[in-house]
């Protein structure tokens, strides 16, 4: 498949790309290629693979809590714009009816 270039002006505006004349051609061959990859793969039987298949297994990465030392409180607080008794205040977010 092969884009024509106002094919490829169409997409740069759409993606809000400015493209230089001499980047218009480069860009059609690029886009063109990588279109006819995409056919390639289209024409693949994928009915067996479950949708959510994975090349590599997933896992999660855990690492062991460990008690570390904290910043001091005064830390914490200097760019707080109020605090209150070593805590934050901040204005009410629920209001009692």
């Amino acid at each position: 498949m092969t884009l024509s270039l106002e094919e490829v002006d169409h997409v740069a505006l759409l993606a809000r790309l400015g493209l230089a004349p001499d980047e218009r051609e480069r860009m059609r061959e690029q886009l063109s290629s990588i279109l006819e990859h995409i056919s390639l793969l289209e024409e693949i039987d994928t009915e067996a693979i479950p949708p959510t298949a994975q090349v590599i297994t997933l896992e999660n990465v855990m690492r062991d809590d460990e008690v570390r030392p904290s910043l001091p409180v005064e830390d914490v607080l200097r760019n707080a714009p109020r605090s209150e008794d070593n805590m934050f205040k901040v204005n009410a977010v629920l209001e009692e009816s």
